[in-house]
């Protein structure tokens, strides 16, 4: 699978309102390069600036330690960055391994594929990472407070319900959006807008790491041609590029003290799930979603001086709750979702495309919630035509979602599901010790509000225990 003889990351370079590192591809006797940028919105004036652009700047390539012998880091690096992004590459090769090789996806060329059997060793980085310069210590003057949050913003229902529940509760809530330069941006722009007449405090980082995913695996030789025209649904390779935009937007938080970097990640449910291939650990390609990332992040966060924690205020509740919550608790936040891989502008006005994975997936919800969708840009045809796509599986919902909606629909006389059964756990309020911890609000007082909130909207709550959901009480 071996695709660049090396790959070189720095140097970094920072100005007051961007920061950019030049990635280099070598093989087969050639070099080419790409420059990563930042960009901010006003003038960053923080010290230590230049860790966090570097930390920013190496993200990417972790996704890459599969498929090079050598990755070069010309900056200077703490040594828990360097341990950071080799802890990162083993976790990310493991994930790519088995859910971007062995299951197969069609976006890799069917002679790289492995033959036989695999075992933990064939998901193990083949990459040394040779870094010139480390350090410890910071310049870093990170002063966090408790009551103030970052939410992660992208245009979708879940970050939108965490900034109308942060702001409810009392956390202070600092909406940062990543504004990738392709047209990935168009899906988080309604919000964008929407957030920033509303709340001052509204920012968004430009960067172009989308094209930088786009031209290295446009060079990788075991990766199909054109293969954004074959699966708009998922990427060839990478999987890790979330850090990179919480890294980007920490500039920010640290200069306005923000404590918290908070995540729109809902309720996954683990039964059935193994999360192991032929003994190789995995995260069936959601790492960066999920709780043992949040985990690390903080861990990290602290003993590098920064000090900010991670979590998100979803992790017990279904998506069926989260929209639930969202139109009838912020009708005025709900009106700005977009949640679709392929959108497009008419007139000014963003539209989701209505036939794509996601955006069946938020209709058959809507449509089980009593909801229109045409109040978020859907048009009549996609709701009409939706269950000829349900019938063709073109849906990517547990299927405990997919049941419970159709037996919501099939109740409310819209349409006649036969296979729709109620799933009696999908409306309650989630615990478990894989993504939804009974303290999954670090904050006692923020946490106790929110789960007053939550028990507005659903039934009760639920606790896995030997693999199967049992009901129970309020957690102490």
């Amino acid at each position: 699978m071996k695709c660049f003889d090396k790959i070189v990351v720095g140097p970094v370079k920072v100005k007051k309102r961007s920061s950019s590192i030049r990635y280099e591809l070598h093989f087969n006797g050639v070099r080419k390069e790409y420059t990563l940028i930042q960009s901010y919105p006003e003038e960053v004036n923080i010290r230590g600036f230049e860790e966090l652009a570097v930390l920013a700047g190496i993200v990417p390539a972790i996704n890459y330690g599969l498929f090079t012998p050598l990755i070069e880091i010309k900056a200077p690096l703490h040594e828990l960055d360097y341990k950071y992004f080799l802890d990162m590459m083993d976790i990310t090769a493991r994930d790519i391994f088995v859910n971007r090789i062995i299951n197969k996806t069609g976006l890799i060329k069917e002679e790289y594929l492995p033959k036989g059997d695999v075992s933990p060793e064939d998901a193990k980085p083949i990459a040394d990472v040779d870094v010139r310069e480390t350090f410890t210590g910071t310049r870093l003057d990170s002063r966090p407070e408790e009551y103030k949050c970052t939410v992660m913003s992208s245009g979708g229902k879940e970050s939108l319900l965490v900034y109308g529940l942060l702001r409810e509760v009392g956390c202070e809530p600092y909406p940062y959006f990543v504004n990738e330069s392709g047209r990935h941006w168009f899906t988080a722009l309604t919000a964008y807008k929407g957030l920033s007449s509303m709340d001052p405090r509204t920012r968004k980082v430009w960067t172009n790491v989308d094209r930088l995913f786009a031209f290295i695996e446009k060079n990788m030789r075991i990766v199909v041609p054109y293969y954004w025209k074959k699966n708009k649904e998922i990427y060839p390779v990478r999987l890790f590029w979330y850090a990179h935009f919480i890294f980007s937007v920490l500039p920010l938080a640290v200069k306005n003290n923000v404590g918290n970097v908070t995540m729109g990640n809902e309720f996954d449910d683990p039964t059935g799930l193994t999360y192991e291939f032929n003994g190789i650990r995995h995260y069936y390609a959601t790492y960066d979603q999920s709780l043992d990332f949040d985990d690390y992040m903080t861990s990290f966060m602290a003993k590098r001086g920064i000090g900010i924690k991670q979590w998100s205020p979803l992790r017990p509740i279904t998506p069926i709750i989260v929209l639930r919550i969202l139109f009838n608790r912020y009708p005025e936040l709900g009106v700005l979702q977009t949640s679709c891989h392929s959108t497009r502008i008419e007139g000014g006005v963003v539209k989701p495309c209505g036939t794509c994975f996601k955006c069946n997936g938020v209709l058959l919800m809507m449509l089980a919630e009593g909801l229109d969708p045409t109040i978020i840009r859907y048009e009549r045809k996609h709701i009409e035509t939706l269950p000829e796509r349900l019938e063709k599986g073109l849906i990517r919902l547990e299927e405990s979602l997919v049941k419970h909606s159709k037996y919501l629909i099939t109740q409310r006389g819209l349409w006649s599901f036969p296979e729709a059964e109620p799933v009696w756990h999908v409306e309650m309020i989630h615990f478990d010790n894989i993504n939804a911890r009974t303290d999954f609000i670090p904050i006692r007082e923020l946490r106790e509000k929110v789960l007053d909130i939550y028990e507005k909207y659903t039934k009760g709550y639920v606790y896995l225990v030997n693999g199967k959901w049992l009901p129970g009480s309020r957690p102490e």
